[in-house]
């Protein structure tokens, strides 16, 4: 990957690029959007040209939500088991968008499918970053009862990520979910320790700890806005940064 002159200038130098599953669907009720993969290929690609290494870890939930079918009786590991393999699709689905807009990409899953992509592991995490392509993490942690925030922070440890930057579809953090709630207000800035004991439900609690104890931020922010992440990148963004 070739650094240009901004590249000193970046708020963090390697982040995990966190995307639920919800997002990809654009404004469909279900499924894959190719514009909005597209779209959010294009914004990893600009980020990337600013010389951030970059990693991204998507969800499933746009297509398989295991603890929806778990709360009607279903078994939940194999529920979840169904979940990992939305995010394999959706991975695919986010690759072939990255190789689109000139980003050289490779799948890693959690669980064992070489036919469709790579298997993880620390050493090939390390090859692929080195070699400056953006990493799409499938599968999860390869476990069930996690939703895939916990793995996102895992895959952040291992891969010594500064931030994860996670997209949603709202600006921040707030004090109570604005769509139902006008009286919400948004953090500019709030701890761990006081994300945790307010309970607050943008990211699970095992992620937010787990980052914690490695002293990453966590970064929220809204991927509506074309270049958001860039824009986060260069401390330019509305969003909410959770740190120590």
């Amino acid at each position: 990957m070739t650094k240009d002159k901004s590249a000193a200038n970046t708020k963090y130098k390697t982040i995990l690029f966190k995307v639920s599953g919800e997002a990809l669907m654009g404004k469909q009720e279900f499924g894959i959007d190719p514009d909005t993969t597209a779209r959010i290929a294009a914004d990893i690609a600009e980020a990337q040209k600013l010389g951030v290494r970059i990693a991204l870890m998507v969800g499933g939930g746009n297509i398989f939500r295991g603890v929806s079918l778990a709360t009607k009786g279903i078994d939940r590991v194999s529920a979840d088991h169904m979940g990992m393999l939305a995010t394999v699709m959706n991975a695919i689905a986010m690759k072939m968008a990255l190789n689109a807009s000139g980003v050289e990409a490779v799948v890693l899953s959690a669980i064992e499918l070489t036919t469709f992509c790579e298997t993880f592991t620390q050493r090939g995490l390390d090859e692929h970053m080195k070699a400056g392509r953006v990493v799409v993490f499938a599968g999860g942690s390869g476990h069930p009862f996690f939703t895939s925030d916990t793995p996102a922070a895992l895959r952040a440890c291992e891969m010594k990520a500064d931030a994860i930057v996670k997209g949603t579809q709202v600006d921040g953090i707030y004090t109570a979910d604005p769509k139902t709630d006008p009286s919400a207000t948004r953090f500019d800035t709030i701890t761990y320790s006081d994300f945790l004991s307010r309970g607050l439900k943008v990211m699970d609690t095992s992620a937010v700890a787990l980052a914690r104890d490695q002293e990453i931020d966590i970064v929220v922010f809204s991927l509506k806005e074309k270049g958001g992440l860039a824009k986060v990148l260069q401390g330019n963004a509305t969003c909410t940064t959770v740190t120590v």
